[in-house]
């Protein structure tokens, strides 16, 4: 007996076989077909599901739903690209390794590409996919999301394809496109609300100007300070970019200024706290009994330095192994991409004094 979305397939196959559907059509909506067939939405999204990833229909968003175009079908390559900013540094080898593993298991080919966290780089390697058709899905890492991006245009262009996409890490607010993350903001507010319950209250704040990611953690950090009506100082915030993290120490009398006389201090990452406690080195400032520092992704800055510090826990495989298991299911029209915003738990090192008040 045929499941419910399988006769709503079988009735779409049917007309476009014979001819009263063609390529370029737009099928029946949403709302018709529930009424034909008698079945609920989900039903009918689902054999929506199953017809898109085997290119039959496309979904255009605010249009509807259209018979393929005969020049885009073509056989499945069984090939997912993975764009990130970065891939031998960092956290990124974790996350690129635990997708590439459930691809393999699955059958599928990973491809992939590197944008160096660089806008160009990301327009050049869209614009690849675009013109050579030859990728199936794509798990994208966002360049830059904290800034305006002239390349949100070729997201939508490849979702028109036909091409599913799901961002990993961060997202572009500007898009209706889902993502799998940690949760940026809790993560912030967790690390500050730890400072907090130390009895920390002049808390610094060091964060990404240029990412999503630095907006989200500083809104924690906010949060955190707000609720422990703590006013939020201006001056005790540094902003930095991309680019200038590996600066740091170079800028170190503007960061020095900014957190002078803050006994404890946020930092956007694992990677920023490390470089934030070889300034404190060179400057003959003791971690934790001069400045406390807290990171966030839990990586191996944060556990083998000199001074192992507290971070919060960035799952980074889970987080590839969802989006990783989510797009396999979504080109095989048994599931669709969702937001996924996992929550981080924060692991306790020596890098927090605990202030007793008197």
């Amino acid at each position: 007996m045929q499941k419910k979305y399988e006769v709503v397939i079988a009735w779409i196959r049917r007309e476009l076989s014979e001819g009263r559907l063609k390529p370029g059509d737009r099928i029946p909506s949403e709302n018709m077909l529930q009424e034909k067939f008698g079945v609920s939405r989900q039903t009918v999204r689902k054999a929506l599901s199953v017809l898109e990833s085997e290119q039959v229909v496309r979904s255009v968003r605010g249009s509807g739903t259209y018979i393929e175009m005969e020049r885009r079908r073509r056989k499945r390559s069984m090939r997912i690209a993975v764009m990130t900013t970065y891939v031998d540094v960092y956290i990124f080898p974790l996350i690129v390794k635990e997708i590439e593993r459930v691809f393999s298991e699955e059958g599928y080919i990973l491809q992939l590409a590197v944008s160096n966290n660089a806008i160009e780089k990301e327009r050049m390697i869209l614009k690849d996919f675009i013109r050579e058709k030859s990728i199936d899905g794509l798990i994208a890492e966002t360049t830059k999301s904290g800034i305006p991006n002239p390349n949100l245009s070729l997201y939508k262009e490849l979702e028109q394809m036909g091409v599913p996409i799901l961002f990993i890490n961060s997202f572009y607010p500007e898009l209706d496109t889902a993502h799998v993350s940690l949760n940026d903001r809790e993560a912030g507010r967790m690390v500050t609300q730890h400072l907090l319950d130390c009895g920390h209250v002049k808390i610094a704040g060091i964060f990404k100007a240029d990412d999503g990611q630095g907006h989200q953690r500083y809104a924690g950090y906010v949060d955190a300070l707000m609720e422990a009506d703590i006013k939020v100082k201006g001056k005790q915030v540094v902003w930095i970019d991309s680019d200038e993290v590996a600066e740091m120490r170079e800028d170190c009398g503007r960061i020095l200024k900014r957190i002078q006389g803050c006994t404890a201090c946020v930092c956007y990452n694992d990677e920023v706290a490390n470089k934030l406690a070889g300034i404190c080195m060179d400057q003959g400032i003791r971690i934790p009994e001069d400045l406390s520092i807290v990171g966030i992704d839990n990586s191996d800055l944060a556990r083998f330095c000199e001074i192992p510090f507290t971070s919060a826990v960035n799952p980074v495989q889970k987080l590839g192994e969802i989006a990783a298991e989510m797009m396999i299911e979504k080109l095989r029209g048994t599931g669709e991409l969702e937001t996924v915003e996992l929550m981080p738990e924060l692991v306790i090192r020596n890098s927090v004094k605990v202030i007793t008040q008197i």
